[in-house]
């Protein structure tokens, strides 16, 4: 094996070795998840020099540097305040929900609607690439695959369709629900894909084969949300049962039930760490758990409706929720302290993202419009 290059991986932290090996290029990831801006940089590199060959001491100091490097990434301080950058009028009819694609280059987004079609647009020119069409009721939740290849689509007739993004064409479609899903996610990996469904279940799908793995069973009511942590071991589900739940993404067990709503949680999602877990819900607050404890660590309280998105940014120390107010909201993860208030929607925000580097927001309301904020 010989050590070709190394490479950052800003969100979550981590770095990426690129090696040689039989002839072959190959990569392998080290994930540095604990990583703080008072961590003692050399003794964590020593310590991965122990456990990883292609570490060798000629490379110590560059990894040293490339270390330190996102420990400083970590440290700045982000203060931004987001504004308006452009106005997408995507749909005929009103729009569902909206994605980035996951890749950092050249900002993909997707748009779902009660028109049975999911579009995929620029950002930065706002030029429709795709629409996909095949569903027989409308599309209610979409997501790219890690690798930006595959965009999936879940819809009221109770199947998911994955399309290909490059083709532009349907390449699988997953029959097993006996109710409408809402909510589908990919794993880091894009091996796996989950759905959820108004039939109380989550399926856990083989992307490459189509093929049902396991269904989790447990919520009493339907779900609206369910992701997968960073390295695919745990699934959070939410449900109109006014719960959250975490799963074993492996084999298909329960673990813990998180509580505290008062109505129903309409979104779920981790941080990128995969170390807390957001919800969001009718009762109109947001709650922050740590998913080691289950403890909730903070409450996210001022949105005048109910909350039907919520997401971190990929430093994981911001929040954002999408609102029935007409208001999208961003929170300090930490205090649950409203940082800024985006406002100019003409009607309730059912969506919200950051892309890839965080410094992008998209939000999408039933006025029929997605806002792009810089």
């Amino acid at each position: 094996m010989a050590l070709r290059r190394l490479l950052l991986r800003y969100f979550p932290p981590g770095i990426i070795l690129e090696y040689i090996e039989g002839g072959e290029s190959k990569t392998r990831s080290i994930d540095l998840l604990d990583l703080r801006p008072d961590t003692d940089v050399t003794a964590l590199v020593e310590e991965i020099q122990k456990r990883e060959p292609l570490i060798t001491a000629s490379c110590l100091e560059h990894v040293i540097h490339l270390v330190q490097r996102l420990q400083e990434k970590l440290g700045e301080n982000q203060n931004h305040k987001f504004s308006l950058f452009k106005v997408l009028r995507t749909h005929v009819l009103p729009l569902t929900n909206v994605a980035f694609n996951k890749s950092g280059s050249r900002d993909k987004i997707a748009t779902g609607s009660f028109d049975k079609t999911c579009k995929v647009w620029s950002t930065e020119t706002g030029k429709c690439y795709h629409t996909f069409r095949g569903h027989s009721a409308e599309i209610v939740c979409l997501s790219f695959n890690p690798q930006s290849t595959l965009l999936a689509t879940g819809s009221m007739d109770t199947t998911a369709k994955l399309w290909d993004l490059e083709k532009g064409e349907e390449v699988a479609t997953l029959n097993g629900h006996s109710a409408e899903i809402i909510a589908l996610s990919f794993n880091t990996t894009g091996d796996r894909i989950i759905t959820g469904s108004f039939d109380h279940t989550v399926a856990v799908w083989d992307v490459g084969t189509g093929r049902l793995l396991h269904t989790l069973i447990g919520h009493r009511g339907e779900i609206s949300s369910a992701q997968f942590n960073w390295d695919c071991s745990l699934i959070v589900t939410g449900s109109m049962d006014k719960t959250c739940m975490l799963w074993d993404a492996v084999t298909g067990t329960h673990i813990a039930t998180l509580a505290g709503h008062s109505k129903e949680v309409l979104d779920v999602c981790f941080d990128y760490a995969g170390q807390r877990i957001a919800t969001a819900s009718a009762d109109g607050s947001a709650r922050v758990y740590n998913a080691g404890t289950k403890q909730c660590i903070a409450k996210l309280e001022g949105h005048e409706d109910e909350i039907s998105k919520v997401c971190f940014n990929p430093k994981g120390n911001c929040i954002l929720t999408a609102s029935s107010d007409k208001t999208a909201r961003l929170w300090d993860a930490a205090t649950g302290h409203c940082l800024q208030v985006l406002e100019g929607h003409a009607d309730e925000i059912f969506s919200c993202a950051f892309n890839y580097k965080g410094d992008t927001i998209i939000t999408g309301s039933k006025d029929n419009s997605c806002r792009i904020w810089h």
